[in-house]
């Protein structure tokens, strides 16, 4: 079997070929590598308290609150 050309592949079409192919290794370590070069990521600053959260990411504590609620009797 022809290994596809992973350099030639985006980020969508590599993260899916890694998904249907979780043992291939090298397209793994291809799309690790898109990701780092591409360098989509968001760069935060850390924050020094829980009052920082608050202020500064109220979506992120909402989001936390929201999924954190009991859904239904669990017994």
């Amino acid at each position: 079997m022809n290994k596809p050309n992973f350099q030639a592949m985006n980020q969508k079409e590599l993260k899916s070929y890694v998904l249907e192919h979780r043992e291939d290794q090298e397209a793994f370590f291809a799309y690790v590598d898109k990701l780092h070069v591409e360098g989509n990521w968001v760069d935060m600053p850390p924050i020094e308290s829980a009052q920082d959260l608050q202020e500064e990411y109220p979506e992120f504590i909402e989001h936390i609150r929201r999924s954190s609620k009991p859904r239904g009797n669990a017994f």
